[in-house]
């Protein structure tokens, strides 16, 4: 039975703990608050205090919610979610929300940043935030709205949603002079761009020519790079051939910067895929609107 408005805790309690809850840290939520660690800590424990119960199990250097205050959590942290969002509507000339969006260096360069000037033009009143790294982070720890992310299905968090695969393909600028690998012995005159890391194999060159059923072959010399948008600026710079990822280079094939080289096996693929990642089950308005975006986006790319 719902009791009465009066006897509920108070906002600025409720505000703290939920504070609290989102950055699962006091000294961040203090931040977020502008109050000192001590004052989010009374908060906390006077509203532990007005409903007596237990919230928060503090343990050294970590919090974890206890079950009533998951269940409390839950209830409150969307409830004022809600308000932020409308507060945030009613308030929208005050300035751009911002929303930080998080993916690898490489999707960053290749697929994002192509296309968010369309998204930037759409809605003035939100500011994207990139953060570009290829570290696994702990995305409300870091402040991180969305995420993209990079891996197999069994590698996601629940809730990941799936925007599409990726397939390889042999790319090179048009000045090569190429139009297909049709044999190892080309191979030999000419320059190969290769990823150096060992944790994608599918993106070696080895592996590629494996799938053609050819032997192995030594190129007339092999650029590495440890990034992988390093490669594919090298290759439409006309330094090499590279093993392009498809969707992320389609903008580059379309505009004529890359071309697609048949081969025998010409288009490999591969069971990891692209995912996108709300730091938030319920996110505020302008969240919403980028992850939206990038589902609308994903299609015409799967």
């Amino acid at each position: 039975m719902p009791i009465p408005l009066l006897r509920l805790p108070s906002l600025d309690n409720l505000k703290g703990f939920v504070a609290v809850g989102r950055r699962m840290s006091i000294t961040l939520a203090a931040q977020d608050l502008c109050l000192t660690q001590s004052a989010v800590s009374r908060q906390v424990q006077a509203l532990e205090a007005s409903l007596s119960v237990k919230l928060l199990v503090r343990g050294h250097r970590s919090l974890a919610f206890t079950p009533a205050g998951e269940r409390l959590f839950r209830s409150a942290d969307s409830a004022l979610q809600q308000m932020q969002d409308v507060v945030g509507e009613l308030k929208g000339s005050a300035g751009p929300q911002v929303v930080t969006v998080s993916a690898s260096v490489g999707v960053t360069g290749l697929w994002l940043m192509p296309r968010l000037g369309g998204f930037i033009a759409a809605h003035p009143g939100i500011e994207v935030r990139l953060s570009a790294c290829n570290r696994v982070v702990d995305l409300k720890a870091e402040g991180v709205d969305l995420a993209l992310r990079y891996g197999r299905r069994h590698a996601m968090p629940e809730g990941a949603e799936h925007l599409f695969g990726e397939t390889i393909v042999a790319v090179a600028h048009p000045s090569l002079g190429l139009s297909a690998l049709r044999e190892p012995a080309q191979l030999k005159r000419q320059v190969l761009l290769e990823f150096d890391g060992p944790y994608r194999p599918w993106l070696h060159w080895a592996a590629w020519i494996q799938a053609q059923g050819w032997p192995a072959v030594r190129p007339k010399a092999m650029l590495r790079f440890n990034q992988y948008d390093q490669i594919i600026h090298a290759a439409v710079a006309g330094q090499g051939i590279a093993l392009g990822r498809r969707p992320l280079i389609d903008a580059l094939l379309a505009d004529g910067r890359l071309m697609a080289l048949d081969a025998p096996q010409p288009v490999l693929a591969h069971e990891q895929g692209y995912w996108l990642i709300q730091a938030d089950a319920t996110p505020r308005a302008a969240v919403r609107q980028v992850a939206d975006w990038i589902r609308a986006e994903a299609p015409a790319s799967a």
